[in-house]
């Protein structure tokens, strides 16, 4: 029977040139990947767009949104589409080696490569495939596998053989043979498949992650690995992997190290985020963060994303749940803030949610849980999520000393620029120097993106768009609130992945 792991799609656009790769293993004990990297491209907007349509279905599926239960089996895994992956590595499977091309991916754990047994899918045309009779330390396996994405399931058979990774060979490894590959994502990415550098606790099938096998084997210096992504428009060299350690030209001063809360991803606790250096207050009392390679972008609860998207001139949605609280109990909110009651309280006592010990949840809830029961949730479910984020919202303003009318104006400001569910926030390209610094704060430390780090610019010239590189995604308690940080995040700070203290480290990149 198919083992099933579930993937929730973030969305953006891209596709286009490769940059030379180089891997190789120096005499300081450390084996580096080299990384191709690819530009954003105009002409990948309508794949991406095409992909993204699934987002709301799936978020329903697997539980995200702000009016679903928690719930401790809720399925993270990658939160990406890989349409927005920007950086590949090369690795080699079989004896001799066969070349793939793959995402060195935080975000998942599983090997997988194209077979040469996919006959009825397109992409598996167009990309390298992984031939078994052509290595002679091939061994059978047999065990089926299925990674669930948003336009379907790459689904195939396990596979051991040998992997080598820059001039390290990781013997015996467990892997999946994609026989099917849906979905418009693989059929333009310029990659063939994916290596997971993410922990056993969230493989398919439980095979043991390459990773793993690296440092059981022997076949590396410290239970370490790095990673500098090179943002530098023009330069060609993509960035760099580093097994075994870091490369202390690929950073500058200090890592500030925070320990890894849950195995799985590579995921710890972070504290506010802060938009032109002003406390936005959501994360005060705490949130979680994965560290992901495999995208892109920066995800993050919609209560944020909306007001960053205010701050920068995103375009957004209207969202009429949202103006329908602020029309109907802004007021009353603003009130209830100020004479001290308790913020998390405040939408539970004007009946619009039920308080759950922690915070408020829709009162329908168990409508969206278990539709046998005949309930419908309706539109004052949806108030339920609109009145916590106003709640937020105005408790930040206030906290500015902000009038009443200024508070209730910036509110409704930001009910008309809630992130988009294609995941696509268009800002204009020459008000990049108008627009804030974004800070997340990690292990005590703040760490600034600049507008010019966090914006991402697709084509060139005068017919060049500007799409913000925050989308939202909303993960409930006790597994959120969660931000994924990319390779937005990762590009401006080398991170270190180190399983053997398990810690993840950030230090500015060089």
């Amino acid at each position: 029977m198919g083992i099933t792991i579930k993937v929730v799609v973030l969305s953006l656009f891209i596709s286009s040139l490769l940059f030379a790769v180089v891997s190789s293993a120096s005499n300081d004990g450390l084996v580096r990947i080299g990384l191709k990297k690819q530009k954003l491209d105009p002409n990948n907007r309508l794949a991406a767009r095409l992909e993204s349509e699934n987002r709301e279905a799936l978020i329903k599926k697997y539980g995200f949104g702000n009016n679903l239960g928690a719930s401790e089996e809720t399925d993270i895994v990658a939160l990406k589409n890989y349409m927005d992956a920007q950086y590949y590595g090369e690795i080699g499977v079989g004896t001799p080696p066969q070349k793939f091309t793959v995402i060195f991916d935080t975000g998942s754990s599983n090997l997988w490569v194209p077979s040469s047994k996919c006959y009825f899918s397109v992409a598996c045309f167009l990309h390298s495939k992984y031939k078994a009779s052509a290595s002679s330390t091939y061994k059978k396996n047999g065990k089926s596998a299925s990674i669930q994405y948003g336009t379907g399931a790459i689904s195939g058979f396990f596979s051991n053989d040998h992997v080598q990774v820059g001039e390290l060979v990781v013997k015996d490894q467990e892997f999946i043979e994609a026989t099917k590959e849906p979905g418009i994502t693989f059929v333009a990415a310029k990659f063939d498949g994916i290596l997971g550098l993410g922990f056993q606790e969230i493989s398919v099938g439980n095979a043991v992650p390459v990773w793993d096998n690296m440092v059981k084997q022997g076949l590396i210096k410290d239970p370490v690995f790095s990673f500098w992504l090179n943002r530098k428009v023009g330069d060609e060299a993509g960035g760099e992997i580093v097994f075994g350690g870091v490369d202390p030209s690929h950073f500058k001063g200090k890592h500030t190290y925070v320990p890894v809360t849950q195995k799985g991803y590579w995921q710890f606790d972070m504290g506010d985020v802060l938009i032109g250096n002003k406390p936005t207050g959501y994360c005060a009392g705490g949130c979680s963060a994965i560290a992901d390679s495999g995208t892109s972008l920066l995800a993050g609860p919609t209560t944020v994303v909306a007001m960053i998207n205010q701050a920068i001139g995103a375009s957004g949605v209207v969202s009429q749940e949202c103006k329908a609280v602020v029309q109907q109990y802004g007021q009353t909110i603003i009130d209830l803030l100020i004479s001290e009651a308790k913020p998390q309280k405040i939408c539970s006592q004007m009946g619009l949610c039920t308080f759950n010990g922690a915070h408020g949840v829709s009162k329908g809830i168990e409508s969206v849980v278990d539709e046998s029961n005949g309930k419908s949730s309706g539109i004052r479910d949806a108030m339920c999520p609109a009145c916590e984020m106003a709640v937020v919202w105005m408790q930040n303003q206030l906290k500015q000393n902000q009038t009443q009318d200024r508070i209730l104006n910036y509110v409704n400001e930001l009910c008309d620029r809630m992130p988009s569910p294609m995941g696509e926030s268009g800002v204009d390209c020459g008000s990049l120097s108008s627009m804030p610094t974004v800070s997340f704060t990690i292990g005590g430390k703040v760490f600034d993106l600049a507008p010019e780090e966090y914006i991402l610019k697709v084509g060139e010239g005068p017919q060049a768009q500007c799409i913000s590189g925050f989308t939202a995604l909303d993960v409930p308690p006790p597994r959120g609130p969660l931000w994924i940080l990319g390779d937005v995040f990762m590009g401006r700070y080398h991170t270190v992945f180190d399983s053997g203290k398990l810690r993840v480290g950030f230090a500015e990149a060089a």
